[in-house]
């Protein structure tokens, strides 16, 4: 399995950023679920002891937005104070202040879930008002599902990250796609494990959500359950023929398989749905490369250029076409570029190195590539053979040179 393949170059199309089409916070309140604070502990004990006998309660993480004056935010416990009692008191609700701009409370003893939703409103209104700033609000209303009580604030804090992405003065109620960021969060901490977790609780709440069956196959895929990423992609397919990040998912698990007919099949399907995707671009142009299908792969990856010019991958792939094509000169214009934006990618620093020596030009700048390409991946026989070439061409440049010299003389 080309593992490598995946985590260095060709990465698995995921969702949650693009179906928002918005940025990421800066800082994820769910992390105090495996990290928490004394505060999150404190709080995660109170409502534990505090809510257990009630059938409805709500739980709410606000945030004030950062940015506030810092007047504004040295207030900010105090109001959490006032206006908690002016609209709850002590029998009906807690609350607890996590840091300088967040708190998370907890209400109860309402008749019905318009008037649980009144009394929030109101809250934000009244916090907001005193502090003059917009807040963010995640919440959860018990009960939610089949989930316990104790998870109740940590669902708070998911909604509240779910709410970051869309800004200041924003309320989102937890749902499948707070798991589904909540289980990115995890991806991206390398906890894949607990990933796979949240994206399947996502599941027992929106079972035919599109974005939660990917994250599942690609959160399986990069752990290396093939089988199983291949079942969520076909499920997620089955929904929705057309989707482009399922198409090509399911084409790089063809490419991993080495079947690469049945993945240029789905990728080009993937392109013709949505031509301006790196990952498509760049993964086509590398099968059509290794298909020898050089002038074919030569446009897709012109246009993964075009899309990420900051990627020296599509560069170096190029670079290797053109030794193919046995046009040095263009080879090393295209691994020159490869190795400014990545100078420690040993394909490309030994592509470089070759191109050079064929030209019999810079020939100790492509010996020093060689050597470097060598000990990024010493264990790489054709680094070997290559750094061997390199230095043969070199000596005997030399011996002809000093011979020359002798003769003049």
């Amino acid at each position: 399995m080309m593992l490598k393949f995946i985590a260095k170059e060709i990465q698995f199309l995921k969702t949650t950023g693009e179906a928002l089409d918005l940025s990421p916070p800066e800082a994820y309140y769910s992390d105090l679920l495996t990290q928490p604070s004394k505060e999150f502990e404190i709080f995660a004990r109170r409502i534990a002891d505090t809510c257990a006998s009630q059938k409805t309660f709500t739980t709410a993480a606000i945030q004030i937005d950062p940015t506030a004056p810092e007047e504004s935010i040295d207030r900010a416990n105090d109001i959490f104070h006032a206006c908690f009692h002016s609209v709850l008191d002590e029998d009906r609700g807690i609350w607890e202040c996590l840091d300088p701009f967040t708190a998370i409370f907890v209400f109860w003893d309402y008749q019905t879930t318009a008037q649980g939703k009144k009394l929030l409103g109101l809250l934000n209104e009244k916090i907001s008002q005193a502090l003059n700033t917009k807040l963010l609000m995640g919440t959860i209303e018990f009960p939610f599902h089949d989930f316990p009580v104790e998870e109740m604030a940590g669902c708070a804090l998911k909604a509240l990250d779910h709410a970051a992405f869309f800004g200041p003065g924003h309320t989102v109620e937890f749902d499948g796609l707070s798991l589904n960021i909540s289980g990115d969060r995890l991806f991206q901490l390398n906890n894949i494990d607990a990933a796979i977790a949240e994206y399947e609780k996502g599941l027992s709440i929106a079972p035919a959500d599109i974005n939660l069956l990917n994250s599942l196959g690609v959160a399986f895929g990069v752990d290396a359950c093939l089988d199983k990423a291949m079942e969520f992609f076909e499920k997620a397919r089955k929904i929705n023929p057309e989707e482009v990040m399922v198409i090509h998912n399911i084409g790089l698990i063809h490419r991993i398989n080495d079947t690469n007919d049945s993945a240029l099949a789905y990728l080009k399907k993937a392109h013709g749905i949505n031509p301006d995707v790196f990952e498509i671009e760049l993964l086509l142009g590398h099968l059509l490369f290794k298909e020898k299908e050089f002038d074919l792969a030569i446009p897709h990856l012109d246009d993964a250029i075009r899309l990420k010019p900051e990627s020296g991958t599509a560069f170096r792939i190029k670079g290797q076409i053109f030794l193919k094509k046995e046009d040095a000169a263009n080879a090393a214009t295209q691994f020159n570029q490869a190795v400014k934006l990545n100078p420690n990618d040993p394909q490309a620093l030994s592509g470089y190195a070759r191109a050079m020596a064929l030209q019999k030009k810079n020939l100790s700048i492509a010996l020093s590539f060689a050597k470097k390409s060598l000990d990024l991946d010493p264990k790489n026989e054709q680094y070997k053979q290559d750094l061997k070439k390199i230095q043969n061409i070199q000596d005997r440049i030399e011996e002809t040179n000093q011979d020359r010299s002798i003769k003049s003389a």
